[in-house]
């Protein structure tokens, strides 16, 4: 018999880790809690990120079964998936959390400044700052639409904005591994700053004089700057944009969720751009 005959085949399948059976307690948090399938799904696949415990129910392991052996394909580092109930994940969760079965444990993504946002290549030519919003929900629904629409980052300041938590991660569907989320001191310094890297800013407010349809988005670098909800945008973040544009809104609603508003205005500038290519 030759000895092709009697060795077996060792060709690698990149088949994902097989999950080990349900330990009695779970391990303590080494980074953070991220929940849901999606958001979990671009965790694992981020290099960026080192996964420490992922406990997953049946269901939930099928779900990401195929991101699983992926992750397998690309040599990266996994650890094996740990089974748990589906009553386990919710001691590891906030009350109401709707975590699908899935919660990783995982380190947090790398602190970025503004110049470290600027300093990536190719040059970011569309960002969106965010005034006075303070919502995990809404912050990581503008996340969303930003990797959608092809954004290069979201701003915001520091000070009452939320961080990359579990729940602005779950909101932004696995976008906060695409979109960077900046953290500024001071807002209207960093318009200031964008001016002059040669940013054109548009404030989004209902009194603007143009429709946000009516300005020219064309032109690059673009950056779009939105309120929370009730107040909208401070007086001295108005008086620093370049312009202040409104969206063609019917009465008698005036104004939108920011998640929303940030969504539309991001479909204008795509249109835009796509009907001058």
């Amino acid at each position: 018999m030759s000895l092709r005959e009697r060795a077996p085949s060792r060709k690698r399948h990149n088949t994902p880790p097989p999950p080990r059976e349900r330990a009695r307690g779970l391990p303590t948090c080494k980074g953070v809690y991220i929940w849901g399938i999606h958001a979990i799904a671009q965790a694992w696949l981020n290099p960026a990120r080192r996964c420490f415990n992922l406990f997953l129910t049946q269901n939930a392991y099928k779900s990401l079964e195929s991101t699983l052996a992926l992750a397998e394909k690309r040599h990266l580092k996994r650890p094996s998936p740990l089974l748990v109930e589906q009553d386990e994940l919710a001691r590891l969760t906030p009350k109401g959390s709707v975590h699908q079965g899935a919660v990783l444990d995982a380190s947090p993504l790398p602190v970025l400044s503004l110049d470290d946002l600027l300093a990536k290549e190719p040059f970011p030519e569309l960002l969106i700052l965010l005034d006075q919003v303070t919502d995990p929900h809404n912050v990581g629904a503008v996340l969303r639409s930003a990797a959608s629409f092809g954004a290069n980052g979201v701003i915001m300041p520091q000070h009452g904005a939320p961080s990359l938590t579990g729940t602005l991660i779950k909101s932004a569907s696995g976008a906060a591994e695409h979109v960077p989320l900046v953290h500024v001191v001071n807002l209207a310094r960093t318009i200031r700053a964008l001016q002059q890297e040669g940013f054109f800013c548009i404030g989004l407010a209902e009194e603007g004089q143009r429709r946000l349809d009516q300005e020219n988005l064309t032109k690059a670098p673009l950056a779009l700057v939105l309120g929370g909800e009730g107040d909208g945008l401070r007086a001295l973040t108005r008086k620093h944009c370049d312009c202040l544009a409104s969206l063609p809104t019917c009465p008698p609603i005036g104004s939108l969720n920011v998640s929303n508003a940030a969504a539309i205005a991001l479909y204008e500038v795509a249109r835009q751009k796509l009907s001058t290519t």
